[in-house]
Order: structure tokens, then sequence, then C-alpha cells
């Protein structure tokens, strides 16, 4: 499976300005594997539905049972990568954009689609602070692997999450 490996990063280090992962080259277009099976999936058309996405995933993740779980901090980074992308997707692509969450074992796949098949997804680079665009960054940041394909009619991002990255 192609897909860019998460960055870590720590109080002590931050991503050198000429770092590739900082810039606003585009995602290279791959495909998750298909080994996951589908769990749950919601369709937008407005931002108001995210809020249902997130209580939604919450629950599907049992996040309100044992936070501390085996999942550890998957459900927490899962929840805001859904919100930044749907987000993304609701304000830049077109509508109904839909979230998908897939299972294999213990990793997860989220993905979000949405009808806009031609724009490419584009990473932020050294923006200033409110000028938006850093979806992508944070997938990067949270998940395991992050990456993007099109159908005829759909463009879909997508990032895994394992709870031993």
């Amino acid at each position: 499976m192609l897909g860019a490996a998460a960055p870590t990063a720590t109080k002590d280090t931050m991503p050198h300005h000429d770092d590739p992962r900082e810039s606003d080259e585009g995602l290279t277009p791959s495909s998750p594997s298909a080994r996951y099976q589908t769990l749950r999936r919601w369709t937008l058309s407005t931002a108001d539905g995210i809020r249902t996405v997130r209580q939604q995933l919450r629950a599907e993740l049992g996040l309100g049972d044992s936070p501390s779980g085996t999942l550890g901090t998957v459900p927490e980074r899962m929840i805001l990568v859904a919100s930044e992308l749907a987000a993304n997707a609701i304000e830049h692509g077109r509508p109904p954009t839909i979230v998908t969450l897939g299972r294999d074992g213990s990793r997860y796949l989220l993905e979000v689609a949405d009808h806009d098949p031609y724009s490419v997804p584009v990473l932020a680079g050294h923006r200033a602070p409110g000028a938006g665009g850093f979806g992508l960054q944070i997938a990067r940041r949270v998940g395991q692997d992050v990456g993007w394909y099109t159908t005829g009619t759909t463009k879909h991002i997508w990032v895994t999450f394992s709870p031993h990255d």
C-alpha cells in the first residue's frame, strides 16, 4: 500500500522549513488496501452534519466507555481528522460529502469523499495563522498512512489509524 508515513513531532522537534511535508505539494495518488470492511458511512450536505459524525464516531469507537482502552489515542485522532477533512470537502469540494469508517482487525480506515474528482488535494505549506488549509497536514501528523484517489465521480482522501502507531 502506498501512502505517506505520519511524521513524528514533539515540542522540541518541529519540521524544518524546507521539510517537504510542510510544502504546498500534493499527495501522491494511491488507494487504500481493499481489506477494510465498512463499519459506518455518513452523508453530509452541510457543515452542520460534522458534529453528528464526531458524536457517532465516538460511540462507534467506544470512546465514552474506556478512553484509555486498547485503541489508545486512535478515537481522538480519528475524530480530529474526520472533522478537518469533512470540513475541507464541504468547503472546497462538491456535495454530498461522504465519510466512511472501515476496519481490518485493529487497524482503521477513515475515508472522506466529495464529488469533485478533478481537483487535486494540496498540502498546506507555510501559511499565515488563520489562513486555513491544514486538514491534510493534521491527517499526515496523526494518521499512519494518507492518500487519495478518484473514481469517475468522486475524489477520496483516506487515512489509516492503528493503536500500535
